[in-house]
């Protein structure tokens, strides 16, 4: 009877589960998407039974078809700066609101004119914006808009920390994901006062192995310990092999994730700062587009991401390739522009499908360099490799793409879904299973394949990386005013209504 662990991600677009044993060999695996519901512009909400579904059905799969008699722990990551509001016996009295949903950008707005850059180098140790995904523009979103609902409210968690109170019954969080929001180990008080109730609905903190509680009777794995677990962003740099000063990561799922752990500090505009955990400080550079930006595009083209893939890999790079702008829904990292939109630009009658579609990849990859460059600047490390995983990374073709654009050799992990990897590592050591969390990386995450950067197109990325972020520039007044019009439109609509 081996012992064995499993971990859960509940991502953006799917919950996926791995269960593994000691040695870091999957013994089994689980995927299922969910929707996102946009019933009006900006918005972007998920159903949390959604996730209750795919999560029970996960911990079912595995008990039936395998002996899980040592089955020693059960962690779990998530999608963050995704807020669930729930009732007084856990129960949402709304949809959830995630992370891409830009509609609380004018109450960030305000809560971010009253801090200081003081108060932001203190607290958050760089220039970290307020916008609209974080937490206190959330809850002030709601309490503005949906005054029942919110008077209802009772705790404003992450997906992570719902799924843990259906499965335990236990409330908590964890320091590092409630991202913009803590100093050190503690919330930040008088950050929390500019929002009435804020601090009463937050969860306590815990740290990410801390065990939680026992899945409840009547559930499958009933009794198994259950961890705090830890923001997908964490789970994915520990599922990736990444724990150590110096060492770099990219997590490219529905948007990328860049990072570098270093203990230097060179406060950077457009880069998010953790604080420190385990003596671990991660320097992250999360974009608001990645394999979101190939679906979307693979739904106009009628094509699968797989049959893109395939399209672009009998292509070359080429001055011809169209230039592409994957903003979407606005922006994050390194530029934080919730007003920038999507564009392809330089389009002309020899462009088709597959020019289109490598256009979307390369854009994709231009605001990946775009971030490490920011991440560069913040840490003083410039990697010699990285470790990639995550849905994006199963096409050889686009990450080959993306290690022509960065200049660097990408890593990738034989599990791709790293963050359900990686907190299937917090469950082991919450567990007592394995020593520690570098203990755990170093012994269970295991790699398939280098791609090393093509230098024949060095030249040519850098030249179109440059004019990428031009035609940026060039629009961003446009976008801007288009913003401010939208946002005067909506004010007057609010005032008739009113």
């Amino acid at each position: 009877m081996r012992p064995t662990l499993i971990g859960i991600d509940v991502g953006t677009t799917a919950v996926k589960a791995v269960l593994v044993d000691l040695d870091g060999n999957r013994l089994a695996e689980f995927s299922r998407p969910h929707p996102t519901h946009r019933p009006e512009a900006g918005a972007a909400e998920q159903d949390p039974a959604d996730w209750m579904r795919s999560v029970l059905e996960a911990l079912g799969g595995f008990a039936a078809r395998h002996d899980l008699r040592g089955l020693a722990g059960i962690g779990i990551c998530s999608q963050v700066n995704t807020h669930v509001f729930v009732d007084g016996n856990g129960t949402p009295v709304r949809r959830a609101i995630t992370w891409q949903d830009g509609r609380a950008v004018g109450d960030a707005a305000a809560i971010d004119a009253k801090v200081s850059a003081e108060q932001k180098l203190d607290w958050f140790g760089g220039p970290v914006p307020i916008d609209a995904s974080h937490a206190l523009s959330r809850i002030a979103f709601v309490a503005r808009t949906e005054p029942e609902a919110f008077a209802g409210t009772r705790q404003v968690l992450l997906p992570k920390d719902y799924c843990v109170l259906q499965l335990t019954g236990a409330v908590g969080s964890d320091p590092i994901a409630a991202v913009g929001l803590v100093n050190g180990q503690g919330y930040i008080a008088p950050l929390l006062d500019l929002v009435p109730r804020a601090a009463d609905l937050l969860p306590p903190l815990r740290s990410f192995t801390h065990v939680a509680g026992r899945v409840r009777t009547g559930l499958p794995c009933a009794g198994v310990p259950m961890v705090v677990g830890a923001m997908d962003a964490w789970g994915g740099m520990f599922g990736l092999g990444v724990s150590r000063d110096g060492e770099a990561m990219l997590q490219s799922g529905t948007s990328e994730i860049p990072g570098i752990v270093s203990s230097r500090v060179h406060p950077t505009t457009g880069v998010v700062l953790f604080p420190a955990y385990e003596g671990i400080r991660m320097h992250a550079a999360p974009t608001q587009s990645g394999g979101a930006a190939l679906q979307w595009f693979s739904a106009i083209a009628g094509r699968s991401p797989s049959e893109l893939s395939a399209l672009v890999g009998a292509t070359e790079p080429s001055e011809a390739t169209p230039l592409f702008l994957p903003h979407l829904q606005g922006e994050r990292a390194p530029i934080w522009d919730g007003a920038t939109r999507g564009v392809f630009g330089r389009l002309d009658g020899r462009a088709d499908t597959a020019s289109m579609a490598r256009a979307v990849m390369e854009g994709v990859a231009f605001s990946v360099r775009w971030a490490f460059e920011a991440l560069e600047s913040s840490t003083g490390v410039h990697p010699e490799v990285v470790n990639i995983g995550g849905g994006g990374s199963r096409s050889d073709v686009w990450t080959q793409i993306k290690a022509d654009v960065l200049g660097i050799p990408l890593r990738r992990a034989a599990i791709p879904d790293s963050a359900a990897m990686g907190a299937a590592l917090l469950a082991g050591v919450g567990a007592g299973v394995v020593g520690s969390l570098q203990d755990a990386v170093q012994r269970l995450v295991r790699f398939d394949r280098t791609f090393e950067p093509r230098r024949d197109y060095r030249a040519l990325y850098d030249d179109r990386f440059g004019k990428f972020r031009e035609l940026y520039a060039t629009l961003r007044p446009f976008n801007a005013s288009y913003a401010e019009q939208g946002a005067a439109q909506e004010t007057a609509a609010d005032t008739r209504r009113a």
